[in-house]
């Protein structure tokens, strides 16, 4: 018998087309919700039951919770799936399901509430035994608040939303001189995304990897880890690939981060699926690495699929059998890893134009398939991406026996891969998984920076489009004055140069 019958999915794009697949395979009804600007968005189209919220900016339709709640409510679901992004780390929205009799598929509200407070989780996690990043353990009252804590801490530091994520409020800084040119601008930053000026202060680890620990926990207080994957590397702030296993983690290693999370969830009483982040400075051995506690996410992850990639466990399933009431199914003995899995965030963003959103109509959409590759997706041919929202495409996963392989696969799917009508991340993709030091594992967050992959890129770019433009000339001037087998050597040139300048890239 399905857990429930009509779950309502309170998000759009790619993540509600995942959560109407598995509602699927349990027998569930999916029902969703749209604003003006996905009338013809993918996860509409999928679903058993639409309903409109709402103008197309989110603070009018799916930011807004007593909407979210009179759709459910009139569809006649009994669950309600946050997905991840809007509203699903808001602790006011998980306890308006509660309120309502709808069943939110999520931790409770007070964990939402604990961990969605940086300076309250650090504490809560520091007397529970992890290891935090130096910082302050109190909100910055002041300017001068703010000086004093850096001289003590050391420069550099990083000012950080207190509420935040996703990079808004977060600024690094190495001066006292910058220090003050930011204080403001970061407190304004956080109170216009999150409601909240309130910042504080960590110590800013210079080459760290940034290594997370999936959990899930069911209403009985059974908590287990599903092992790590690894987000190192990062675009202002924001993770753009991620793996499992991590190349830097050993056995030894992942126990001690898995024990760590696990009992940073326990503080918070937390159940169903949640991710605990973890700063790792790399060591000559895995044995001397340390970590610090960094943050926990009290939902899913965007990048859950590379997990389930490498566990064989569906993440979304055992989050809707964890909110039935269900308890969960495998033990920490039961999760084993096998093999490598590598995801890839394509979004709809100007490579040369420093990453600027491309918002627009899909002329051209194929997917890649075939072994070890999978694709999570929310558009077709046709749709479009709204400026309003998050302009991430689709995630592209790659799978192997070993991390190579899974590289290797990578590397394929993107090739295969044709979207006209947007400009993509795809090249950049490409030119970072072709680099030596990637391959090999060398990783950190400040990767792209210090191996300067924009530029490398910008320059392959520039290389794509300059060769069948010298190829049109040379065929042009040989149509013009010699024979018509020398323009048949300009053709090849094009059809060998200009169709697939990858095929000669050179480091």
């Amino acid at each position: 018998m399905p857990p429930f019958k009509k779950i309502l999915i309170a998000n759009r794009g790619e993540i509600a087309v995942r959560i109407i697949r598995a509602c699927r395979d349990l027998g569930i009804s999916p029902v969703v919700v749209y604003s003006d600007a996905d009338r013809e968005a993918l996860h509409v189209k999928l679903s058993d039951e639409a309903r409109c919220i709402g103008p197309s900016p989110s603070t009018q339709s799916y930011l807004v919770i007593e909407k979210i709640i009179d759709a459910a409510q009139k569809s006649g679901a009994e669950a309600i799936h946050p997905g991840y992004g809007f509203l699903a780390e808001n602790e006011k929205f998980a306890q308006a399901c509660a309120d309502s009799r709808l069943v939110f598929i999520g931790p409770s509200a007070a964990s939402m509430k604990l961990m969605g407070n940086k300076i309250a989780s650090r504490a809560a996690v520091h007397e529970a035994g992890v290891r935090i990043v130096p910082g302050t353990e109190r909100a910055l009252q002041s300017m001068e608040d703010a000086l004093t804590a850096a001289s003590q801490i050391g420069y550099p530091v990083m000012l950080k939303a207190s509420a935040g994520g996703g990079g808004k409020g977060l600024r690094v800084v190495s001066t006292e001189q910058e220090l003050r040119s930011v204080y403001e601008t970061a407190r304004s930053e956080a109170r216009s995304s999150f409601n909240d000026p309130t910042v504080f202060m960590e110590k800013y680890l210079v080459k760290p990897r940034h290594i997370e620990i999936q959990v899930l926990g069911d209403l009985e207080g059974n908590l287990i880890h599903l092992a790590e994957r690894e987000c190192s590397i990062q675009r202002r702030h924001q993770k753009l690939v991620e793996e499992s296993p991590s190349p830097l983690v050993d056995n030894e290693l992942r126990q001690r981060l898995g024990e760590a999370a696990v009992a940073v969830a326990r503080t918070a009483d937390y159940y169903n699926a949640g991710t605990v982040e973890f700063m790792v400075e790399a060591a000559s051995t895995p044995e001397e690495c340390k970590f610090y506690f960094l943050e926990m996410n009290t939902r899913l992850q965007v990048e859950h699929p590379v997990t389930e990639m490498v566990t064989g466990i569906d993440l979304v399933r055992e989050q809707i059998l964890v909110a039935a009431g269900r308890k969960l199914r495998y033990g920490q003995e039961d999760i084993r890893l096998g093999g490598a899995a590598i995801e890839c965030r394509v979004y709809a963003e100007d490579p040369q134009d420093k990453f600027s959103p491309s918002p627009g109509k899909i002329n051209t959409y194929f997917e890649p398939s075939g072994p070890g590759v999978r694709t999570d997706s929310g558009v077709c041919a046709g749709s479009t991406i709204p400026i309003e929202y998050d302009p991430l495409i689709s995630k592209v996963v790659a799978y192997g026996e070993g991390r190579k392989q899974a590289i290797v696969r990578m590397r394929r799917a993107l090739r295969e891969y044709k979207i006209a009508g947007v400009r993509t991340t795809i090249p950049f993709f490409e030119v970072l998984l072709s680099h030596p030091i990637f391959v090999n594992g060398g990783l950190h967050t400040h990767f792209i920076d210090e191996h300067q992959l924009v530029e490398r890129m910008e320059k392959e770019l520039e290389k794509a489009e300059t060769i069948p433009l010298i190829a049109a000339a040379i065929d042009h001037f040989h149509q013009a004055h010699t024979p018509k087998r020398r323009s048949q050597r300009a053709y090849s040139l094009w059809k060998n140069y200009g169709r697939f300048p990858n095929r000669f890239r050179k480091w």
